[in-house]
């Protein structure tokens, strides 16, 4: 008998059958349940399949929830309430993201994560709709600062030091608001993807619904009822007009500020004060801490090693300050201030807290146009001519600390301090702009050059110091 070869079939188990009384000889035959899938040949197709699957979900839920962002970039965040209750405020540099109706938070952004060839993390979003944006100073001692209030009490600070940019968001979140005010008459209809943990599923919701309210709390609810009472007490007219009747009188009969002033309940301050107005209080034309704090230094600290350049201890600089608003009287040979460099670090930082410097602040651009005068007697001139236009506290003052600084340069070889070094520490010391604007490295190099040269031309400038 002839026997035909075997067939050979890819991706299946050949079975050989003999039927002696066949005149057909062998045959082949398959069945579906024997079929095995060839792993090479199968697992391509079934991962693009899925990665296909999982990038159109991850599409249709960016687009869900509406993430064509408006303004993206690096900048401060600090969450400070969640659900009216406050948090302790954190500041951190965050990938912010706005989009048409959300503030999304990320860590970093999708550029960085793509980079490193980390997951994008799930970002922390903010729904805009019905939220108040505004500026703040109250809520941080940072410059430039916007406020976000949602009205679930949620609360976000952000910040950036550069004004435009701040303002930037600011206008732009404001307008994001206003349009879905606008576009919803108060109330949003719109709908928002929310992911379902650990799915890739979304549920869908409007945005602006209230959250589920959370279990009552027995306690917070007799406060509530108290405090309730305690507001509709004085509900009846008669009760009101007793109130006001009383709050006019005390308003009345308070005393003037003057005589609370007389009375020493309220004493007048020297850190902080107007440099007018404090020598005015002390009748005189040089502060009276100036002069205490000059006399001591080159008593005992002409030649101390970094004079006014090394910091004295700031918890007994603070109590120095503490004892001169208190005080009248102040002795700064006393052991306590041993340490010369707290009687510097107080001096200086008695110039740092004026609300306006030494340098006033419609002075600061002409000093700047004067220092750049190449030739120096004309330079010498115009620096010469503003000063003498300076209130006469103002020039005083200057006039007794640039002699004061001139004699520390004279023990320069003993206490290692130059010119430039005493520019560096008094430059932002004594002339700041009033706004912060244009390039702040730029200016404190025009704070640095003013100052050194007039302590080097200090005599021609101010002449004489007896004089």
């Amino acid at each position: 008998m002839h026997k035909q070869p075997g067939l050979v079939l890819p991706g299946a188990v050949q079975m050989r059958i003999k039927n002696s009384q066949s005149n057909s000889g062998e045959r082949l035959s398959q069945t579906k349940s024997m079929v095995l899938p060839d792993p090479e040949t199968l697992q391509k197709p079934v991962s693009s399949i899925n990665r296909h699957r999982r990038n159109q979900s991850q599409h249709n839920m960016e687009a869900s929830v509406g993430l064509q962002p408006v303004l993206k970039e690096y900048i401060n965040k600090a969450k400070i309430a969640e659900g009216g209750k406050k948090l302790r405020k954190n500041w951190t540099s965050t990938w912010v993201v706005l989009s048409s109706s959300q503030l999304l938070f990320y860590k970093e952004s999708k550029q960085e994560a793509v980079a490193n060839l980390k997951p994008s993390c799930r970002p922390d979003g903010v729904d805009l709709c019905g939220a108040a944006i505004g500026w703040t100073t109250e809520k941080s001692s940072r410059k430039n600062v916007v406020q976000i209030t949602t009205p679930t009490g949620d609360e976000f600070l952000l910040q950036a030091d550069h004004f435009p940019t701040i303002c930037k968001w600011h206008d732009t979140l404001q307008k994001t608001v206003d349009s879905l005010s606008s576009r919803t008459g108060g109330q949003s209809y719109g709908r928002a993807a929310l992911k379902k943990s650990n799915s890739t599923e979304c549920l869908s919701r409007p945005i602006c619904d209230p959250p589920k309210p959370k279990p009552k709390d027995s306690k917070s609810e007799h406060r509530r009822s108290i405090m309730f009472k305690l507001n509709y007490s004085a509900s009846d007219s008669a009760d009101k007009n007793g109130v006001k009747n009383r709050l006019k009188k005390f308003i009345s009969r308070r005393p003037s500020m003057r005589t609370l002033q007389e009375k020493g309940i309220i004493k007048d301050r020297v850190f902080g004060c107007h440099i007018l107005t404090l020598c005015e209080r002390e009748k005189t034309t040089v502060p009276r801490f100036v002069k205490l704090c000059v006399k001591e230094v080159e008593k005992r600290g002409l030649e101390a090693d970094g004079i006014y350049r090394v910091s004295g201890n700031l918890a007994v600089i603070q109590k120095l300050r503490f004892l001169v608003d208190e005080e009248e009287e102040l002795d700064l040979g006393d052991s306590q201030w041993e340490d010369i460099h707290v009687i510097t670090g107080a001096l200086k930082m008695f110039f740092r807290e004026l609300p306006e410097p030494l340098f006033p602040f419609r002075f600061f651009d002409l000093f700047v146009e004067a220092i750049k005068i190449k030739e120096t007697t004309q330079k010498i001139q115009a620096l010469k001519k503003l000063i003498h236009q300076f209130p006469k506290s103002n020039h005083n003052t200057m006039k007794l600390l640039f002699h004061h600084l001139r004699r520390v340069l004279t023990k320069s070889q003993q206490n290692l301090m130059s010119t430039q070094g005493i520019s560096i520490v008094f430059g932002p010391t004594l002339m700041w702009p009033e706004f912060e604007s244009g390039n702040m490295e730029v200016n404190m190099v025009y704070q640095h050059q003013i100052v050194e040269f007039i302590l080097i031309e200090c005599l021609e400038i101010f002449g004489p110091e007896g004089k």
